[in-house]
């Protein structure tokens, strides 16, 4: 089975990641690999703190390796969070933070359209190549389910009436911006 690095210490991210391609490539994590420091993510875009992230990984290990980097955009905040979704409320990651300042900052909007979009960047035999997933949905004013992570409490995915966070992690991976980006690597990494 052919050997992959996930340049991620999201444990969240890793386990949507291994449920989506279980049986098809064995995932190695950062740890498994002796990286354990964090890896920086000072670009602008989505693309580059993927390519940033699997660079570092690929420079420390020589091995083919993946990292993603996603953002959520909201239509009514000209696309913030955006890039710094994970940071949004400071730089501690702290969900609970984010979540709060983001309902703060839509407060009396009419405009809750949203999307979630991630990039991966695939480093495989030396080249680079980038895989983009895009969920459309809105937000809701309040928080809603007890699943996922992140921003998922208050994600609405087109054609649902759901959160992420109120659906199990079979029906939001089969869905998702993550799971839609890592399907189109699936098939690159199959076709080649």
């Amino acid at each position: 089975m052919k050997e992959l690095i996930f340049s991620t210490n999201n444990a969240h991210k890793l386990s949507e990641a291994q449920a989506l391609l279980e049986g098809k490539f064995a995932l190695k994590t950062l740890r498994e690999c002796g990286i354990t420091e964090d890896i920086p993510e000072t670009a602008e875009t989505l693309e580059g703190n993927a390519l940033l992230k699997a660079r570092y990984v690929h420079e420390r290990t020589g091995a083919d390796c993946f990292a993603d980097d996603t953002g959520l955009e909201v239509e009514a905040l000209g696309g913030a969070p955006g890039v710094r979704s994970a940071r949004y409320a400071g730089d501690e990651h702290d969900f609970d933070a984010n979540n709060t300042l983001l309902l703060k900052n839509l407060e009396g909007e009419s405009n809750r359209k949203a999307r979630f979009r991630t990039v991966i960047a695939l480093i495989l035999g030396g080249k680079e190549y980038l895989f983009e997933g895009i969920v459309e949905g809105t937000i809701i004013d309040h928080m809603s389910g007890s699943k996922g992570f992140g921003y998922d409490p208050m994600f609405v995915p087109e054609g649902d009436t759901r959160t992420f966070a109120e659906m199990s992690a079979e029906e939001k991976n089969a869905i998702s911006h993550r799971g839609r980006a890592v399907a189109k690597l699936v098939e690159f990494l199959q076709n080649n």
